[in-house]
């Protein structure tokens, strides 16, 4: 807009000789031509072109050469200068740009001279102080959508792994309730005197766990007794389904913990012994539950035929790991075929 209103002004108004206007407002225009057939989608596309930057201060040159007040148009080419090049490159520019004028000047017309020098000075001066204002402004707001887009990556991330997590948590409940109850059905209808009783109220035991994991609460036994009380049941469950003796015991002071914490050890009771009716083939079992001044220990151990710890370790050992470590717990485990197998569950709490 700036320099079609300075075109016309050149054309109609300026006292130059009419070739003179015609040249000057001809190279106008062609600053404007060049813009949009080149400068506008470098600009665009973040680009910048030194050579782009001559090709229109030499018009601009052309056109105050021709007509001085042709320099009007310093308005339209100094910001124009700092979209094109880097800060130091655009300061020589605008300074060229401003003495285009005064040299003209002091080879065609030495009388105006002094003027234009200190027209020039102030001009160049603002020039540089709004580019280099514009150009700080254009590198924050750079920076800040360079956090914007590192932002939203690092949400779609924490999405992902959030689902990631979720799935993971959702599969270590489906392992340690429903997936384990629907086993000691089967082998409950099974057996050669299969114990219906016992499998009905393990099917109602599992519905209720269900139902909880679905509701996204507490497990089922945690929800209406203390972690004793659920443990100890646990227990009672695993010998009256495998027949193997198994003993409960609670050392310490026994007092409220954390749901996740209680879930944890919960959790793992229930596997440690899943793990004995299905692999161990022992005689008795033993699980303790003991709550000291800093951390609360879960111990289930058998007297089976053992196993090499790792090499074994399927998916309720890790399970088993993964779930501690969320609670900034850790789990040990002992295993040989003459004493068989000690499995430990430490929280702090």
């Amino acid at each position: 807009m700036i320099a079609v209103v300075v075109a016309a002004a050149v054309l109609a108004v300026d006292s130059s000789a009419l070739a003179a206007r015609i040249g000057s407002a001809a190279a106008v225009l062609g600053i404007v031509g060049v813009h949009f057939a080149v400068g506008r989608h470098l600009i665009r596309a973040d680009r910048e072109s030194v050579v782009l930057m001559g090709v229109q201060l030499g018009l601009f040159a052309t056109a105050v050469t021709l007509v001085p007040n042709a320099n009007w148009l310093l308005f339209g080419v100094i910001p124009l200068i700092f979209q094109l090049v880097p800060l130091r490159a655009a300061t020589i520019g605008v300074i060229a740009a401003n003495l285009v004028l005064p040299v003209s000047n002091l080879i065609l017309r030495p009388g105006s001279l002094g003027m234009d020098l200190v027209i020039a000075v102030i001009s160049a001066a603002g020039g540089i102080w709004l580019g280099y204002f514009i150009t700080r402004v254009v590198a924050q707001s750079r920076e800040r959508q360079r956090l914007i887009d590192e932002l939203e990556k690092t949400r779609a991330e924490v999405a992902r792994l959030s689902r990631e997590a979720e799935r993971a948590r959702l599969s270590a409940e489906i392992h340690d309730t429903l997936a384990q109850g629907f086993t000691s059905i089967i082998a409950l209808l099974q057996a050669a005197e299969p114990d219906i009783d016992l499998a009905v109220r393990t099917a109602r035991e599992n519905l209720a766990e269900a139902r909880s994991l679905v509701a996204a609460l507490s497990p089922a036994p945690l929800a209406s007794s203390s972690l004793p009380s659920a443990v100890r049941r646990q227990t009672d469950r695993f010998h009256e389904e495998s027949g193997v003796p198994a003993g409960f015991r609670v050392t310490g002071d026994e007092r409220a913990l954390p749901t996740a914490v209680e879930v944890v050890l919960l959790r793992a009771a229930q596997e440690a012994l899943a793990n004995v009716r299905r692999h161990a083939s022992a005689h008795e079992a033993a699980v303790l539950l003991a709550y000291t001044p800093s951390s609360v220990r879960l111990v289930v151990r058998d007297d089976g035929c053992g196993f090499v710890p790792g090499a074994a370790d399927g998916y309720g050992l890790s399970g088993m790991r993964s779930r501690a470590a969320q609670v900034e717990g850790a789990v040990t485990v002992h295993s040989d075929p003459d004493t068989g197998t000690t499995i430990e569950v430490e929280v702090p709490a």
